[in-house]
C-alpha cells in the first residue's frame, strides 16, 4: 500500500473505530445504569438515539444489554473492514467479513475495557471529585469487571485488582480475540 492509501486508512480506522466507541459507552452505560444525569451520558444519549431509535423497535434491549447499540457497532465494524478491504482492491468472502467483524468487534470491546479499566486506576490514584462527570462514568463502567475481585488482592494500601482485571483483558484478546481475528481473515482473503 502506499503512503497515501496508509493514511487515508488510518482515517477510515479512526472515523469507524468512534463511531464504535460511541455505541458501546452508549451499550456500556445502559447496562451498568449509568446516571442520566451526568452531562456524559446526555451526551452519549443525545448522539446515539437518533440512529438507535428506529433500530429499538425491530431490536429491543434483552435485559439491560442495548442489542440495537451492540448491532451498530458491529456494522461500523463491518463496513471499516470492507472500506479497508476495497482499498486494497480486495474482494471479501460475506462469511469471511462477518466473522472477521465480529471477532473485531470482540477485540475492539476488550481494548475499550482495557482502556477504561487503566483510565479509571489512573484517575482514582490521584483522588479525583467523585462528582466529576467523567470519573462517576467510569466508575459506574468498570464497577462490575472490579467487583469480584475488590478488596481481596489488597497490598498495604493498595488494591491490584485493576492489574489482575488487566492481565485478564489481555489474556482475553490474545487467546480468545486473536484466533477469531485470524480465522475471520483467512475465511474473508481466501474464499
Amino acid at each position: 500500500m502506499s503512503y497515501l492509501l496508509n493514511a487515508f486508512a488510518l482515517l477510515v480506522e479512526l472515523a469507524f473505530d468512534a463511531v464504535a466507541t460511541l455505541f458501546l459507552l452508549r451499550a456500556a452505560a445502559e447496562a451498568c445504569r449509568a446516571d442520566f444525569h451526568n452531562p456524559l451520558s446526555q451526551f452519549i444519549y443525545r448522539y446515539t438515539n437518533p440512529v438507535l431509535a428506529p433500530i429499538r423497535r425491530v431490536l429491543p434491549n434483552w435485559r439491560r444489554i442495548n442489542l440495537a447499540a451492540l448491532l451498530v457497532a458491529w456494522l461500523a465494524m463491518l463496513l471499516k473492514r470492507l472500506v479497508l478491504f476495497a482499498l486494497m482492491g480486495l474482494l471479501p468472502h460475506v462469511l469471511g467479513l462477518l466473522v472477521l467483524s465480529l471477532a473485531e468487534l470482540l477485540d475492539f470491546t476488550l481494548l475499550f475495557y482495557l482502556v477504561l479499566v487503566f483510565g479509571w486506576s489512573l484517575m482514582s490514584m490521584f483522588a479525583p471529585d467523585q462528582r466529576q462527570p467523567l470519573q462517576r462514568l467510569l466508575s459506574v463502567i468498570v464497577d462490575p469487571l472490579l467487583r469480584p475481585l475488590r478488596g481481596r488482592l489488597v497490598v498495604g494500601m493498595i488494591d491490584f485488582s485493576p492489574t489482575v482485571v488487566i492481565i485478564g483483558l489481555l489474556l482475553a484478546r490474545i487467546l480468545v480475540a486473536a484466533p477469531l481475528l485470524d480465522l475471520g481473515m483467512r475465511l474473508a482473503v481466501v474464499g
